[in-house]
């Protein structure tokens, strides 16, 4: 069997103010002529399907068509929620959607869902698992001993109860690392995730030992973890105006499934409608020198003066601007000024500690983080 792994996809997405919507129908539309050229039989989807847990009506529009085509071509799909997702709308009506092959698992409700399909090799078991957190997990399982997101993971893949002589995949969206900390997965910078906050959301990917493939989804940035069978898929489109997202080349994961123990991994790329670029010069240089007019910009100006009108200049030619800054003498000593403070990449607790050392000279003490992240819990900031 053939599959075409995807994860957040992220319908709906705005990229500093402009929306995606249109680069995402395009991409997807790219998805469904791949599915035919390569003769794939089944669809992967990972999560973070929507970018809002309440998406527009445009987001569900184009989801919608989108599925509606691989059904009508009579590709299986099979999707689980992400953390971006509402569990209970992505579920909606997933009994009906099963009769033409598409398969949801919005909500963990203490087991695993399962479908089984079968080919020339064999039978194929798909285990669907949404994003769960461990307090889910020990709902059903009050007896079992979960100290943290792994172990509580673990308890539910025990609980499958997976033949390991016939052929699994999984389909998940969480935070896979590899066994050691310094084998955890590179970010875009697009994620919304928010790293070293202790164990919190970490899962070792020696959890998924017993499946063939794994399917994951969470991080944006298409690679392997712990073993080359063990993947993100990556974000069909780069949504962030970070470097590190700005020069990665996105892939898609095609995965052909044979006999038990044959599992052969393609990586296959796929031309967005636009890139994002970032480009750097005077303004002069950037307009009569412009190529590509039509990508996503980000334009970093190193004129020694201040231009007169630069972003409306730029956009004559480049109507798709999406960030304009300095890079000048006047702009390096503000920045030596004021600190370097840079945000991005950051987590919580480093975003704060730098606030506290900032304005009041120490970091929070220990009462003072208990409050500052159980405030940050209840906006949905920290899990």
């Amino acid at each position: 069997m053939k599959f075409i792994h995807l994860g957040d996809l992220h319908i709906g997405k705005s990229v500093n103010d402009f929306s995606m919507i249109e680069d995402q129908k395009y991409m997807l539309q790219q998805i469904i002529a791949l599915s035919t050229e390569q003769n794939i039989d089944a669809l992967l989807l990972a999560g973070d399907i929507y970018d809002r847990s309440v998406p527009s009506e445009e987001a569900v529009k184009v989801f919608d068509q989108f599925l509606t085509e691989l059904a009508s071509m009579g590709k299986k799909v099979f999707v689980v929620s992400g953390n971006h997702d509402s569990d209970e709308r992505l579920n909606y009506g997933s009994r009906l959607f099963e009769a033409k092959g598409v398969y949801i698992a919005g909500r963990y409700d203490g087991d695993v869902k399962c479908v089984d399909v079968v080919d020339q090799h064999g039978p194929v078991h798909i285990w669907l698992m949404p994003y769960v957190k461990a307090s889910r997990v020990s709902h059903f399982f009050p007896k079992a001993k979960i100290e943290n997101y792994n172990d509580a993971f673990k308890v539910a893949i025990d609980h499958c109860n997976v033949n390991t002589e016939e052929r699994n995949l999984m389909v998940t969206h969480q935070f896979v690392t590899g066994s050691h900390t310094e084998s955890e997965p590179e970010l875009d910078g697009s994620e919304t995730i928010l790293l070293n906050v202790g164990t919190l959301d970490r899962i070792s990917a020696e959890v998924f030992d017993d499946f063939d493939y794994v399917a994951m989804g969470h991080i944006h940035r298409s690679q392997a973890v712990g073993r080359e069978t063990c993947r993100y898929s990556g974000s069909l489109l780069k949504y962030s105006l970070d470097q590190r997202e700005i020069n990665s080349i996105k892939s898609i994961p095609i995965i052909t499934l044979e006999e038990k123990g044959k599992v052969t991994v393609e990586l296959v790329t796929i031309a967005p409608k636009r890139e994002i670029r970032h480009i750097r010069g005077h303004l002069m240089e950037l307009i009569e020198n412009a190529v590509d007019t039509d990508d996503y910009i980000y334009a970093t100006l190193t004129d020694e003066e201040t231009q007169f009108d630069a972003m409306a200049r730029l956009r004559e030619v480049y109507p798709h601007v999406m960030k304009m800054d300095y890079d000048n003498a006047e702009s390096r000593a503000f920045h030596d000024q004021e600190g370097d403070f840079e945000t991005e990449g950051k987590s919580f607790h480093e975003l704060l500690g730098d606030f506290f050392n900032l304005y009041r000279g120490t970091e929070p003490n220990e009462k003072e983080w208990a409050l500052l992240e159980e405030v940050a819990r209840e906006a949905g900031v920290l899990e």
